[in-house]
C-alpha cells in the first residue's frame, strides 16, 4: 500500500473518532462519512468490504439474534412483571438494586451475547429507577460494563470471546473449564467499585407502595412459544457445535430469532414489520463500519509490524508479551470497539506466533486449530483485554452502545465524556485483575 495510503486511512479515522468523542456528530454517521472519504480516495474497495462482511458475520449474527428475540418477547409484559418482581426484592434500597442486578446480567450473559442481555434487563432497570426515583444512566452504564465481564463465562457472552474461541478452536465446555474464571474476576472486581462511581444509587432508599405485585404475563400462549425461542437459542448455544452436523452460535442466534417471528407471524399480535423497525439498526451498521476500519489499517501492515515488534522485544517470553497485549489491546479497543480490535489482534498474534515457529504458516488461516495449550495465555490475554479495555469509552463494546442508545431513547443522553468517568477507572481495575488470571493461567498449563 502507497505510504499516502496509510497516512491517509490513519487520518479519516482519527477525525472519525474525534467527531464521536467531541459529540460533533451521530457516531454511526460519522463513521460512515469516513469510510465514504476512503471510498472516494480510492482506498477502500470491494474486496476489502467483502473481508469484512466475512470477519463481522458471526459477531453481527449474534447480536441481530439477539435483539430479535428480545424484542419479540417486549409484548408478552415478561419484562414489566420481571421488574415488578426486581423492585420487591430490593425493598427499596439502592444497594440492593446495584447487588441483584449484578447477579441478574452475570446470569444473562452466561447463556446470551452481552448487548442481547443489555436488550432484555433494560426495561426492568428502567423500572426499578423510575419507583426509586434515580436517573436511568448510571445503572445502565453498569450493566453494560457487567455484560462484557459477564461476557467472559462462556463461550457465547461477548462476540469478541467467539472470535477468539473460534480462532483457538475451543469448545464451549472446553471454554468453561479454561477461561470462565477470569470472567468471574472481572465481575467481583466491579462490586467494590459501585458505591464510590455508583453512590448516589447506592445510597438511594425509598418507600415502595403497599401492595405492590407483579402484573399477569399478557397472551400466555404467545409469551410460551417466545420463551421456547429463546430456549431453543440458548439449547443450541450449549449442544450444537457438538451435533452431528454442527451448529455454530450465530447460525444458533438466526435460528432463535426465526422462530420468534414465526411466533409473531403466527399469532398476529403485532405486525411483524414493528419488530424490524425496531431493531437496533444503528449500532449493527457502526460496528460493521469499525469491522472497516480494522480491515483498512490491516492492509497497512501496521499489524505484521506489531507481530515482529511483540517477537523481536520479547521473543519466547509469552506470559510477558501477553501482558503487553492485554494492556495495548485494552486500550485500543476503547477507541476502535472491541469486537473489530479482537477480530485484528487474533491476526496480529497468529503471526506472532507463527514467526516464534510454535505454529506452521497456515495457522493464520481461519480454519487452523492445532494450537499448543501454552498459547492459551496470550490469546486469553488479548481477549480479556479487548474485551474488558471496551468498557473505557462509549463506543468500546457492543453492549455500550447498545445501553446510551436505550438511555438516549429514554430521554437521557449520556456524551461520551461522561462514559468515561465510569469506564476509566472500570476498565484499570478490571485489566489488572485480568493480568492476574493470565498469570494463574500460565501456571497451570
Amino acid at each position: 500500500m502507497p505510504e499516502i495510503h496509510a497516512y491517509a486511512i490513519y487520518a479519516v479515522f482519527g477525525a472519525v473518532i474525534a467527531c464521536i468523542a467531541l459529540n460533533l456528530m451521530d457516531m454511526t454517521l460519522a463513521a460512515l462519512l469516513g469510510l465514504c472519504a476512503l471510498t472516494l480516495l480510492g482506498i477502500v474497495n470491494q474486496p476489502d468490504v467483502m473481508r469484512a462482511v466475512a470477519a463481522s458475520e458471526g459477531a453481527l449474527s449474534l447480536l441481530f439474534g439477539g435483539m430479535v428475540v428480545a424484542r419479540v418477547l417486549a409484548p408478552t409484559g415478561i419484562f414489566e412483571n420481571a421488574g415488578t418482581r426486581m423492585l420487591i426484592l430490593t425493598r427499596g434500597s439502592g444497594r440492593r438494586f446495584l447487588l441483584y442486578l449484578t447477579v441478574l446480567v452475570s446470569v444473562v450473559c452466561a447463556i446470551l451475547p452481552n448487548a442481547t442481555a443489555v436488550i432484555l434487563v433494560a426495561p426492568i432497570i428502567i423500572r426499578v429507577c423510575r419507583e426509586l426515583d434515580v436517573d436511568i444512566a448510571g445503572p445502565m452504564i453498569l450493566t453494560a460494563m457487567l455484560s462484557n465481564a459477564a461476557g467472559l463465562l462462556t463461550l457465547v457472552g461477548d462476540p469478541a470471546t467467539f472470535l477468539v474461541g473460534q480462532a483457538v478452536g475451543l469448545s464451549f465446555t472446553e471454554y468453561l473449564g479454561k477461561v470462565s474464571l477470569g470472567g468471574v474476576l472481572a465481575i467481583a472486581v466491579l462490586v467494590p467499585l459501585m458505591p464510590l462511581l455508583f453512590g448516589k444509587v447506592w445510597r438511594t432508599r425509598r418507600e415502595l407502595p403497599p401492595g405492590l405485585a407483579p402484573a399477569p404475563i399478557e397472551r400466555p400462549s404467545f409469551c410460551a412459544f417466545a420463551v421456547l425461542a429463546l430456549a431453543f437459542m440458548v439449547g443450541m448455544f450449549l449442544v450444537g457445535e457438538s451435533m452431528p452436523t454442527p451448529v455454530i452460535p450465530p447460525a444458533a442466534a438466526i435460528m432463535g430469532a426465526s422462530l420468534a417471528l414465526l411466533a409473531i407471524q403466527s399469532s398476529k399480535v403485532e405486525p411483524m414489520e414493528n419488530v424490524f423497525k425496531d431493531i437496533d439498526w444503528k449500532t449493527l451498521i457502526f460496528i460493521f463500519c469499525m469491522m472497516c476500519y480494522v480491515e483498512e489499517i490491516t492492509k497497512t501492515g501496521i499489524l505484521a509490524g506489531f507481530s515482529r515488534s511483540l517477537h523481536g522485544a520479547f521473543g519466547d517470553n509469552l506470559l510477558l508479551a501477553g501482558f503487553v497485549l492485554l494492556g495495548c489491546i485494552g486500550l485500543a479497543s476503547g477507541f476502535l470497539a472491541n469486537i473489530p480490535v479482537v477480530a485484528a489482534a487474533v491476526l496480529m498474534t497468529k503471526g506472532y506466533f507463527v514467526l516464534l515457529n510454535m505454529v506452521p504458516e497456515e495457522a493464520l488461516g481461519a480454519s487452523f486449530t492445532d494450537w499448543p495449550d501454552t498459547s492459551l495465555p496470550v490469546f486469553v490475554a488479548m481477549m480479556f483485554g479487548g474485551t474488558l479495555g471496551g468498557n473505557a469509552t462509549l463506543i468500546g463494546s457492543s453492549a455500550n452502545l447498545v445501553s446510551v442508545g436505550i438511555c438516549g431513547a429514554n430521554g437521557r443522553p449520556v456524551r461520551f465524556v461522561e462514559f468515561l468517568r465510569y469506564g476509566v477507572p472500570v476498565a484499570c481495575c478490571q485489566l489488572a485483575a485480568s493480568a492476574a488470571y493470565v498469570w494463574m493461567l500460565s501456571k497451570t498449563l
